[in-house]
């Protein structure tokens, strides 16, 4: 797969994680915050059920072998879209999405930098800081009310 189809996968990928908190926050008016996010992952486990069984190619028996920590992404998940839901219908998506991807962009700085979990990365530079910098500004303009 070359890196532009990567690249245009990730943008359509963004739009659904734009779209995912209105549709969640929508539910939650009728179920409630933690009902919506229990919803919402268990149609995308089962949704995911169906795809790695059809197509995948691994083996869902490795995690037995995972270490523990890497079972943690599911909470990571679950936190997240939780407070999703609770945020947006009190601040809105545009300021819940700026303050989220202003967070992802600084730790995900700091992940390269230090190249946890064993990923090759990019190291810190002026201008990788500089662009954290300008986007948590940013964050805070559209946060503004």
């Amino acid at each position: 797969m070359s890196n532009l189809v990567l690249f245009l996968l990730m943008m359509c990928g963004g739009v659904f994680i734009a779209v995912q908190p209105s549709i969640n926050a929508r539910l939650a008016q009728k179920t409630g915050v933690i009902e919506s996010s229990t919803v919402s992952f268990a149609v995308g486990a089962l949704a995911l059920l169906v795809v790695s069984t059809m197509v995948g190619k691994g083996s869902l028996r490795g995690v037995a072998s995972a270490n523990w920590w890497e079972l943690t992404g599911g909470l990571c998940g679950a936190f997240y879209v939780t407070l999703i839901i609770f945020a947006v219908p009190r601040i809105g998506t545009a300021a819940a999405m700026a303050a989220t991807i202003a967070a992802q962009l600084a730790t995900g700085l700091l992940l390269d930098h230090y190249r946890l979990f064993g990923y090759q990365g990019a190291p810190f530079d002026l201008k990788r800081g500089i662009g954290v910098v300008l986007l948590l500004i940013g964050a805070a303009l559209v946060f503004r009310r």
